[in-house]
C-alpha cells in the first residue's frame, strides 16, 4: 500500500511538471509573437515618420516605392504635410497588397492622388521572362505568342522549369545520344546523314506549327510521348531541346569524319547531363560559379560542373578507345589522356553557352525583328557535339591516331 500510495504521488508529479512545462513553452511563444508585433508595430509608425520629415524639407511630398507600390508626387499646403497626408501613407502601409480596391491612395492638402495597381499578377504568358534561377529567358527575346487557354498553355502548368534537376530529362538525354552515336557507326555515312536531316526537317516543322490555331494536337502529342522530360519553357513560346538536338547530330555527322563524330555524339550525350548535374549539386559554391561572365561566356554556370562533366566522360572514353583499333605502341597512358581531353572538350562546350540562353532579340539597333521570325536560340545541343568532334580531329592529329580510326561495332563492346 505505501509504495502504491507513493507511485501514485510521483506519477502526479510527472504529470504537473509535464502541464508547467507545457504552459512555459506556450508562454514564450505568446511573448514572441507580441515582440515581433510590437516590433513591427513600430517599424511601420517610423517609416511613417520618416515620409514626413521628408515632404517637409522638400515642400512636396515626394514620389516613395512601398512594398511595389509608388506614391505620387502630390503638393501640399504651405509646403507642410497635413495629418490627413500623414495618416493616407500610414494606412497604405498598414494596409499592404492585400486590399481589394486594388488601389493606393494618398491624400493632402486638399488634394487626392489615386494610383490604380492590379488586382492579379500577370500570368508567364503576359510577361516573357522567368526567374533568374537561373531559369530563365532574357527579356526582350523573341518568342511565339501563347494563348492562355490553348493546350500549351495548359501542359506547361504541369511541367517543371529548368531550376529543376529533372532526372528523367538527363537519362533520356543520354539514352538518345548514346543511340545516335551506334546509329553512326552502323548505319553508312551518307544514309545516317539523310536520315537525320530528315529527322530534322520534321521536328522544325512541328515546332514552327504547333503554336498556330488549329496545330494543338501536336503538343498534345509531345507531352504524351516525352511527358515530364519537357520544360515548362518548351510550351510557353519556345522551341523544344530535341530540335536542337537532332540539329547537332546531323552537322556532327556531315561535318566531320565518322569516328569524331561519333565521339562528339558521346560527348552531348554524357557531358552536357553530367555538367548540369554537378553544377546544380555545386550551386551553393561560390567561389567556382562564373555569374555574369566574361561577355556572356559560361554565364550562370560553375566550374566544378565543368571539371564533374569532363571527369565522368573520362571511363567512358577510356573504355571506346581501349578496345579500338589503336597502333600496338599505343599505351594506356596515351589513351587516359586523349580520353580525358574528349570530356574536357565537351564540357567546355557546355560551359560556353551562357545561362540563360541568347535568343533573337525583339529588335536590332533600330530595326525591329519581324514577328514571323522564329524564336531560335544558342543551344548548348548544337554547340557540344560539333565543338566535340572537331577537337577529336585535333587530339588525334596530336597523338598520331588515324582519322578513320575504327572504333568497335557498339562502341563500348
Amino acid at each position: 500500500f505505501f509504495f502504491s500510495r507513493e507511485g501514485d504521488q510521483i506519477n502526479r508529479l510527472d504529470t504537473n511538471i509535464a502541464h508547467r512545462r507545457k504552459s512555459d513553452k506556450r508562454g514564450r511563444k505568446k511573448r514572441r509573437i507580441e515582440a515581433i508585433h510590437r516590433m513591427t508595430c513600430w517599424r511601420v509608425s517610423l517609416l511613417a515618420v520618416l515620409l514626413s520629415a521628408a515632404s517637409l524639407c522638400d515642400g512636396n511630398l515626394a514620389p516613395h516605392s512601398v512594398g511595389g507600390r509608388v506614391f505620387s508626387k502630390v503638393p501640399s499646403s504651405g509646403g507642410v504635410p497635413s495629418s490627413r497626408s500623414i495618416s493616407g501613407v500610414t494606412a497604405s502601409l498598414q494596409g499592404g497588397g492585400s486590399g481589394g480596391s486594388g488601389q493606393s491612395e494618398v491624400r493632402g492638402g486638399g488634394a487626392t492622388a489615386v494610383k490604380k495597381r492590379p488586382t492579379s499578377e500577370p500570368s508567364a504568358f503576359e510577361v516573357k521572362a522567368e526567374e533568374a534561377s537561373g531559369d530563365g529567358e532574357l527579356k526582350g527575346d523573341h518568342s511565339a505568342k501563347v494563348c492562355k487557354d490553348s493546350s500549351a498553355a495548359v501542359i506547361a502548368k504541369k511541367l517543371k522549369n529548368r531550376n529543376r534537376m529533372n532526372f528523367s530529362r538527363k537519362v533520356t538525354h543520354a539514352g538518345f545520344g548514346l543511340g545516335f552515336a551506334v546509329l553512326n557507326q552502323i548505319i553508312p555515312r551518307e544514309r545516317f546523314v539523310l536520315g537525320m536531316t530528315i529527322v530534322t526537317s520534321t521536328s522544325l516543322l512541328v515546332e514552327l506549327l504547333r503554336y498556330r490555331k488549329g496545330f494543338g494536337w501536336m503538343n498534345d502529342a509531345l507531352h504524351f510521348f516525352l511527358r515530364g522530360t519537357l520544360r515548362k519553357h518548351e510550351m510557353e513560346g519556345k522551341f523544344t531541346g530535341s530540335f536542337y538536338y537532332f540539329l547537332g547530330v546531323t552537322l556532327s555527322a556531315y561535318l566531320y569524319p565518322k569516328t569524331a563524330a561519333t565521339l562528339g555524339i558521346c560527348q552531348l550525350a554524357l557531358a552536357d547531363p553530367s555538367a548540369s548535374y554537378f553544377g546544380r549539386q555545386t550551386r551553393h559554391i561560390y567561389w567556382s560559379r562564373i555569374e555574369n561572365g566574361l561577355g556572356g561566356f559560361g554565364r550562370n554556370k560553375g566550374m566544378l560542373g565543368f571539371l564533374g562533366g569532363a571527369l565522368f566522360c573520362l571511363p567512358f572514353n577510356y573504355r571506346v578507345l581501349s578496345i579500338a583499333a589503336l597502333p600496338t605502341t599505343t599505351t594506356r597512358t596515351t589513351i587516359a589522356t586523349v580520353s580525358a581531353l574528349l570530356g574536357l572538350a565537351g564540357a567546355f562546350a557546355d560551359l560556353a553557352v551562357p545561362t540563360p540562353a541568347l535568343t533573337v532579340p525583339k529588335s536590332i539597333g533600330n530595326m525591329k525583328v519581324p514577328s514571323w521570325v522564329p524564336p531560335f536560340h544558342v543551344d548548348d545541343n548544337v554547340v557540344v557535339p560539333i565543338f566535340s568532334s572537331f577537337a577529336c580531329t585535333k587530339i588525334f592529329q596530336a597523338f598520331g591516331f588515324s582519322q578513320e580510326l575504327e572504333l568497335a561495332r557498339c562502341i563500348i563492346f
